[in-house]
């Protein structure tokens, strides 16, 4: 990969790459120019892989679509260590984070990168411990954000105040078109926060909200 200037898709799903054959990867980042997608999920990659991955970022301006997936565990650290790449990269346009055990600390270092941030589109960070603070901290990055499309949350751990920052956020924002609230503790008040968003909102075209267990009646 890095003299090789004609692969654009390499798929590593559901092996054994780990922090060691990340770094590998990083390496042929920093001067790769033709890749587009790089699907590392389900590879026992955690903090100090991202952090050799994020280093990657920053230099590389051809990456569209990164996975990191599923049975990866980089943690607060590594999404700090993609966060920091995030900032200045102008070339990824969706990144795939769920089930990684990030929680309300890493996500706020993402929201941070995400207000200056000018490129991506999509970001999935469900089944992660998001929480309250976390999506708090993603809202503020909505608040001035002009690329996010889409945000995946499903199985968080969200409530209602977490739900009312995000809706306070869609008052203002009018790019995001996709928002997954999917198996949150999302009660009316939340519900409610939404509703008198939407009532400002033009621009957003789906909300998912189902099996959140404190939303009845």
């Amino acid at each position: 990969l890095k003299v090789n200037q004609s692969l654009q898709n390499i798929r590593l799903g559901n092996n054994q790459i780990g922090d060691e054959g990340a770094k590998s990867l990083a390496d042929a980042l920093m001067v790769n120019k033709s890749l587009r997608i790089m699907d590392l999920k389900g590879n026992n990659i955690g903090a100090e892989g991202a952090k050799h991955l994020g280093v990657a970022l920053k230099v590389n301006q051809s990456l569209r679509h990164l996975w990191l997936t599923g049975s990866n565990q980089i943690g607060d650290e590594g999404a700090k260590s993609l966060a920091n790449a995030v900032m200045v990269n102008e070339s990824l346009k969706e990144v795939l984070l769920y089930s990684n055990n990030i929680g309300a600390e890493g996500v706020k270092h993402l929201g941070l990168a995400l207000k200056v941030n000018k490129s991506l589109q999509e970001i999935w960070l469900c089944k992660n411990q998001v929480g309250d603070e976390g999506a708090k901290g993603l809202a503020n990055a909505l608040m001035v954000n002009k690329s996010l499309q889409n945000v995946e949350l499903s199985g968080n751990n969200i409530g209602d105040k977490g739900v009312q920052s995000l809706a306070s956020s869609l008052v203002v924002n009018h790019t995001l078109c996709r928002l997954n609230l999917n198996r949150n503790n999302i009660g009316q008040q939340g519900a409610k926060a939404i509703a008198d968003a939407l009532v400002c909102n033009h621009v957003i075209e789906k909300i998912q909200l189902t099996k959140n267990k404190s939303l009845s009646g």
